[in-house]
């Protein structure tokens, strides 16, 4: 009798084992991805400045997001085959009904695929016209558009908190831009004549109000898909190669058709393309393993990184007005992402009307598929 209970307590002991290891990796896992979500953020801005402000021959930023797209959408196909076991004919067959079948479906996708495709391209546009650490810290507007855009199509609510947030990252950006309209100031090795402050700034802001709507949108259609998110990019890709084919030869066509489709590529445009095409790709994986907080903070963190890295690479000048407007950035980035206020418990009898809307904390990059409401 006094070996049987004992037992209860033994058994007790083991399970605490495999918990308190899980709760290791789960903490190793959450620094893994916020050290790739910074990495992510900060290098892909850094290099596309990098190799647009080095002399010589210039690639074309069309191509390169054409190519991005075909490496995506490659990508996803072999994990989709992989995730087959290799078995061409349920890989075949899972495409032809995916893609094929349920055209209406995919339809749905070319709303989206078209505003990234549009997104992307001017990205490249305003980083070539932009500091990188101006560039970053303008571009956390879309926080703010997504969260407006998700208001008016989601019915989603903030909190007072995210709205104070949103507030100060409105002003946070508009010091920065006054900081620059007033100095004028240049990185070192930049020749002004070969960038335009005014073309810049509305090709980030048209990129954001882009970037607000299209994940929003694709939010709103994802609801109660099955599809999986490898699918998912696959149908976008295919919008994408052709939409972005499309621009390409509207804007750089004669020059494309002159000087070849990888005119101007080197090792590190392949590396910008790349990061651009996989970049994404792996923060889609590694984003389950970070809550919220975590998101933000590697959101802000990226900003210091890419600011610090400027300093040096470009010979970026920080003055006392941009640090006050990055550092409102920063705080309202990590204010929006902060989880709200739990509710009080209905009484009897009574519904919750917390029950109607989100339950989890809210974040500016589109949910998973699979997170519904009164899931």
């Amino acid at each position: 009798m006094a070996a049987g209970s004992q037992s209860p307590g033994d058994g007790g002991a083991e399970d605490k084992t495999p918990s308190r290891r899980q709760g290791e990796a789960n903490r190793r896992l959450k620094y893994i991805s916020l050290a790739v979500l910074v990495i992510q953020n900060a290098s892909l801005i850094l290099s596309i400045r990098y190799v647009r402000t080095l002399p010589g021959d210039r690639f074309f930023t069309t191509s390169a997001v054409v190519m991005a797209e075909i490496l995506k959408v490659f990508t996803c196909l072999i994990i989709l085959l992989v995730q087959r076991r290799g078995n061409i004919r349920d890989f075949v067959a899972l495409l032809y009904d995916s893609i094929v079948v349920q055209y209406w479906d995919t339809l749905k996708l070319a709303v989206p695929s078209l505003i990234y495709t549009l997104q992307n391209n001017l990205q490249y546009v305003a980083i070539s016209n932009l500091p990188a650490a101006t560039f970053q810290v303008t571009y956390q507007l879309k926080i703010l558009t997504t969260a407006l855009f998700s208001v008016l199509m989601l019915r989603k609510s903030l909190s007072r908190v995210q709205w104070l947030s949103l507030l100060l990252l409105f002003i946070g950006v508009a010091i920065v831009q006054v900081e620059q309209d007033s100095s004028k100031q240049k990185e070192a090795g930049v020749s002004p004549a070969a960038q335009s402050y005014v073309k810049g700034l509305v090709a980030v802001v048209v990129s954001c109000l882009s970037s607000g709507f299209a994940g929003v949108y694709f939010e709103k259609i994802l609801k109660g898909s099955s599809a999986s998110v490898w699918l998912r990019n696959v149908q976008l890709g295919i919008f994408g190669t052709l939409l972005g084919l499309l621009g390409m030869w509207w804007s750089d066509g004669a020059a494309v058709a002159e000087k070849g489709f990888l005119f101007g590529y080197t090792s590190m445009v392949w590396g910008v393309i790349f990061n651009q095409a996989f970049g994404g790709l792996l923060v889609a994986v590694v984003v389950k393993y970070a809550d919220n907080i975590l998101k933000g903070f590697a959101t802000s963190f990226s900003i210091i990184v890419s600011t610090v890295t400027s300093v040096y690479l470009f010979g970026f000048h920080v003055d006392l007005l941009f640090t006050v407007g990055a550092g409102l950035v920063i705080a309202a980035v990590y204010m929006y992402s902060l989880p709200k206020a739990v509710a009080p418990p209905p009484s009897a009898g009574s519904a919750s009307p917390a029950s109607h809307g989100d339950s989890g904390m809210d974040t500016f990059l589109p949910k998973a598929p699979g997170k519904e409401k009164g899931s």
